[in-house]
């Protein structure tokens, strides 16, 4: 569905965030971001929802292709028409606007009319049964979880195919995180819609995802399925702060390993 190809991302004319960035995320799948904080999980969400100028940063270097058309030169509404959508890190809500008319407010860019939109709306409230109790509270006024799910339900009012979601376990509490993680899953199901999720959670994501992308330093370190991700010792070692050894599971230590050396090794 979305093929990034070798991409490099510039902040304020000097700052070189991603160096060589290369994904693909099939139609239908959940493709993971994984890595720590700073490594480019965020710009390459940016990079692909062209949300970068906002932060004078900008795609200098390859290309972004959804469904086979280039969309670096697209402005992020005309995206969203095209089915492309991102939930910010932050649930970032209209604070003065209800529940409610925060959903709306996904819908902007639709032209199918009221019925189809209510129906939409009817449907993110079957997701999401919490928001349609407190669809008339100012956002301000709500939850840190409620906001996350008003958040995702805004995006889904309109309409899209792929959902870009940035560290929706921020600042939430675990069975909240678990919660949106299930639905998650679920819109994954049901509606085989697409999802390209950075965390920094790795196991938690991992859980979740069936493919996942590890960056270090706006590069791509190690590539695979889930499976063989949450069962590589360096994965273990440098993000779930802990290492195999011949009786199990050990600590290690972050020095013992050469992770920018080995790259070509991880990948192979």
């Amino acid at each position: 569905m979305i093929a990034v190809n070798n991409i490099e991302v510039i902040y304020n004319r000097v700052v070189l965030v991603l160096k060589g960035v290369s994904l693909s995320v099939p139609e239908g799948r959940i493709v993971a971001l994984l890595g720590g904080n700073g490594a480019g999980k965020t710009t390459t969400l940016r990079a692909m929802s062209n949300l970068l100028a906002s932060e004078r940063g900008v795609v200098s270097r390859g290309s972004i292709e959804l469904r086979g058309e280039r969309v670096e030169s697209l402005s992020p509404d005309e995206l969203v028409q095209r089915g492309l959508i991102q939930v910010m890190e932050g649930r970032r809500c209209f604070a003065h606007l209800s529940i409610e008319d925060n959903l709306l407010a996904g819908a902007y860019t639709r032209n199918d009319g009221k019925a189809a939109i209510a129906a939409t709306l009817e449907k993110v409230y079957a997701y999401f049964p919490q928001l349609k109790l407190r669809r008339r509270s100012l956002a301000a006024f709500t939850s840190g979880g409620e906001q996350q799910m008003c958040a995702i339900g805004r995006a889904l009012m309109a309409n899209p195919r792929i959902v870009l979601l940035d560290e929706p376990s921020m600042g939430l509490a675990p069975q909240i995180v678990a919660e949106v993680f299930e639905i998650v899953r679920e819109l994954n199901a049901r509606e085989r819609m697409t999802f390209v999720l950075a965390e920094q959670s790795t196991s938690l994501a991992l859980r979740c995802a069936s493919y996942g992308y590890v960056l270090e330093n706006g590069r791509v370190v190690i590539e695979g399925s889930a499976e063989s991700l949450a069962a590589s010792e360096d994965v273990k070692a440098f993000y779930l702060g802990a290492g195999g050894d011949r009786n199990g599971i050990a600590r290690r230590n972050f020095r013992e390993t050469k992770s920018y050396k080995r790259r070509k090794g991880l990948l192979a």
